[in-house]
């Protein structure tokens, strides 16, 4: 048999070998996939648009690929995030679950406005979806203000939170006709819970396709996810359809079935949300990886470190720690200012309250990411020194004598821990990227402040 001439493949499937044929035309092997549904050599003409010859007759490609190609991103699966099908699957399974709920909660909705009764004003349902709109409109201004800088570092927490507050909104829609001395107000309520639910839905949306995307392809992982969607809400719509005869006359049988969808919807959500697998780390996921390291030498995975994660009180740490903090709130006199400078050798200022377990962290303006990490870390270890569970020796005499009375002076722990993190990080931080965590970029939530302060000479900066 002829030798094989050159080969090709697509993505991460299996490779075809290309032969001369007889009479000088190009005989491609079968595509390694079975599953395709075809089989046996084809033949590509020379000469051909695509470079290579056309395909011949009978060898294009099979429907199933092509369907595929419509509503994954382009290389999948190596141009996404392994964890990108499983939370896809379950994303689309509560998205089919909203899109039923949001069928009954809008029926409800027209109902208690008046449609299909003649009695029913329209000035007034105007009137009472105007206020329902605005209300919402400033609702979404405030809260992006507020909360907008914490969904990248909480993405799956809040993730979750949208869609569960989704529910809650449509529910209060339901109710709103049962209530109809209240009814402007209940709508009003829930719709400002959906504007809530949009900033909060798109901007973790925003972070996690960037997380998905592995080769800068985020307007393709985003439009591919709007196209999925899409087809769900399709099927949803049409569902709806069927569903709406069979429940619309029953007020009981609706409720029976919205809580069963919002079951359903929420358990979908949890599930979407735990099979992510974010290599970057938060305040939740360092404190973890950390006090596993501190207690037993070795890194957690980010795989482990997801697994373990918090989504249900994710939000806050038992350790309050805040980094970019202001100079001016960490520091009133000279002799303070000298105290906290004293023994750092880091492009960061720490200031430890131990009665309240906080810790702010003041950073210069040459602190980067690792010194950033850094910082963090040192926050946390204070934070470990105030908890319990085993610490390594170094450590665990600190926290004894910090535990002994009298109380021992903060700047003073805080010296002596930066000599502790001098041995200990560059293992910490060897042993995270060995795991395959990404430090070169964190989640962590940091503020803008930055600050410059006298040095001593010895000063090194990461």
């Amino acid at each position: 048999m002829a030798d094989v001439l050159c080969s090709e493949q697509f993505g991460s499937g299996a490779a075809r070998g290309c032969r001369a044929a007889p009479d000088g035309s190009l005989q491609w092997e079968t595509w390694g996939r079975s599953w395709w549904g075809f089989s046996g050599a084809f033949t590509a003409k020379s000469g051909g648009r695509d470079g290579g010859g056309g395909v011949a007759p009978g060898t294009a490609t099979p429907p199933l690929s092509r369907l595929l190609a419509v509503f994954l991103p382009q290389g999948f699966p190596d141009s996404v995030s392994p964890d990108y099908l499983p939370y896809q699957l379950w994303d689309s399974v509560q998205a089919f679950a909203s899109s039923l709920s949001g069928s009954l909660a809008t029926h409800a909705v027209l109902l208690g406005i008046g449609v299909g009764d003649a009695k029913a004003s329209v000035s007034a349902a105007t009137a009472t979806w105007l206020v329902k709109d605005s209300t919402g409109m400033l609702g979404r201004i405030v809260f992006a203000w507020w909360m907008g800088s914490k969904m990248d570092c909480n993405a799956k927490q809040w993730r979750l939170f949208a869609d569960i507050l989704n529910d809650i909104a449509m529910f209060l829609e339901i109710m709103a006709p049962i209530l109809p001395f209240c009814f402007t107000i209940t709508v009003c309520i829930s719709n400002l819970a959906k504007c809530l639910v949009g900033v909060a839905g798109g901007a973790t949306r925003a972070a996690l396709t960037m997380h998905q995307a592995r080769r800068n392809n985020m307007a393709d992982v985003s439009a591919k996810d709007g196209s999925q969607e899409t087809l769900v809400n399709l099927a949803g719509l049409l569902v709806s359809l069927l569903m709406l005869p069979l429940v619309s006359d029953s007020p009981s049988l609706s409720l029976g079935c919205f809580f069963f969808l919002t079951a359903l919807h929420i358990y979908a959500n949890y599930r979407a949300v735990r099979a992510l697998v974010i290599e970057t780390l938060n305040e939740q996921r360092l404190w973890l990886v950390l006090r596993h390291f501190l207690q037993r030498g070795e890194v957690l995975g980010p795989t482990s470190a997801n697994q373990m994660e918090p989504l249900w009180t994710g939000f806050w740490s038992s350790v309050s720690l805040s980094l970019g903090v202001p100079l001016h709130c960490v520091m009133s006199s000279v002799s303070e200012l000298q105290q906290l400078v004293e023994g750092h050798r880091e492009p960061y200022l720490l200031r430890w309250d131990q009665s309240r377990n906080q810790v702010q962290v003041v950073l210069s303006q040459m602190a980067g990411p690792e010194a950033i990490l850094k910082a963090a870390t040192h926050g946390l270890v204070l934070g470990a020194l105030r908890g319990d569970g085993p610490l390594p020796g170094e450590l665990e005499e600190l926290r004894n004598r910090v535990r002994a009375g009298p109380e021992k002076e903060s700047w003073v722990v805080v010296r002596e821990t930066h000599q502790v993190l001098d041995k200990l990080f560059p293992k910490f931080l060897k042993g995270l990227q060995d795991a395959g965590w990404s430090t070169e970029k964190h989640q962590l939530e940091v503020d803008e402040w930055r600050a410059t302060w006298l040095l001593s000479p010895e000063k090194k900066v990461l």
